[in-house]
């Protein structure tokens, strides 16, 4: 059974996620927290496999609490939740060790595999959202025309130890391509982009799917004009 946690100072929302996961056979709510320090305080007292978090809160917000739960070793897996029009701090989030975000406008089907994709140790990056996230990315390393910063020794010896399959993949995964659509378009076998998805993260030094993605766009491997035609 994986024990789920709800982050969210909007009851409602709150509310009917609440009845999406008890709704499964595999997966219950634990409980719920109206603000991030109220789910620290409950994580501890009474871990969950899986933390849903809104990043706007009163008080403690998403992304501190986040930040205090992954530094303390709590083990959840948490996933931010954000509406994107509005919300500025989603790079924040996954740096600080989110396994991943979600539209908050998710339908009911997504959430719940996405629950189930974290607890398995994966990360939660769809292909709208990934490129949404790149978007959010490349104010903060200058426009399209602006110069790449040149990355640093470590990041480019860990470039170099990739191959160069596992650096298309790589690309893939930054343009938000999921690893179905991975398959279809390098026509390779499912098994085969896993492992090859795993030797990136290995060799990238990455926690999950969403570190490996933010690591290519700095590493320069995104171009930003491909970016900007996946957008």
């Amino acid at each position: 059974m994986i024990r789920v946690g709800l982050a969210d100072d909007q009851v409602l929302f709150t509310a009917g996620m609440a009845m999406v996961v008890d709704s499964q056979p595999d997966m219950a709510v634990a409980w719920e927290a109206a603000d991030g320090a109220q789910a620290v305080a409950r994580q501890r007292d009474d871990p969950v496999d899986v933390l849903l978090m809104d990043v706007q809160m009163p008080g403690t917000d998403g992304l501190s609490a986040t930040r205090s739960l992954v530094s303390s070793g709590a083990g959840c897996r948490i996933v931010i939740l954000t509406t994107f029009d509005t919300d500025e701090y989603v790079v924040e989030g996954v740096e600080a060790g989110a396994a991943g975000f979600l539209l908050k406008n998710t339908p009911p089907e997504e959430l719940l595999a996405a629950v189930r994709t974290v607890h398995g140790g994966d990360s939660v990056v769809s292909a709208s959202a990934t490129r949404r996230l790149l978007r959010h990315v490349r104010p903060l390393l200058g426009g399209p025309s602006a110069p790449a910063a040149r990355p640093d020794r470590g990041t480019r010896r860990a470039v170099d130890s990739l191959t160069p399959r596992e650096q298309e993949v790589l690309v893939a995964m930054a343009l938000g391509y999921t690893n179905t659509e991975i398959c279809e378009r390098l026509v390779l076998s499912m098994p085969t982009v896993k492992t090859h998805v795993g030797q990136v993260l290995a060799k990238t030094g990455s926690r999950d799917r969403v570190q490996a993605v933010l690591f290519a766009f700095r590493a320069g491997l995104v171009d930003r004009g491909d970016l900007l035609r996946e957008a």
